[in-house]
């Protein structure tokens, strides 16, 4: 799967309330399923695409988005 296919599916997660990185890794990896690498390496993927579209602007987060239970993240400004 393309990264901009797993950006778009993050960001049609996120929304104006706050919502943990680590729920929105479980939705992502049950809507992509099989086209992710196995265990854990495909949260990983996820967890690196929700890192860009903090960089790029497109969400906003609160915490260390590589700690995905203690984070949070929601569309950007």
């Amino acid at each position: 799967m393309k990264p901009s296919q797993i950006d778009t599916l993050i960001l049609s997660e996120a929304g104006e309330r706050w919502m943990k990185v680590a729920k929105i890794i479980d939705i992502v990896v049950e809507a992509i399923g099989r086209d992710l690498p196995p265990g854990d390496e495909g949260c990983e993927v996820i967890s690196r695409r929700i890192e860009a579209l903090v960089r790029d602007g497109r969400l906003a987060a609160q915490g260390d988005t590589r700690k995905w239970r203690s984070s949070e993240v929601r569309l950007g400004p």
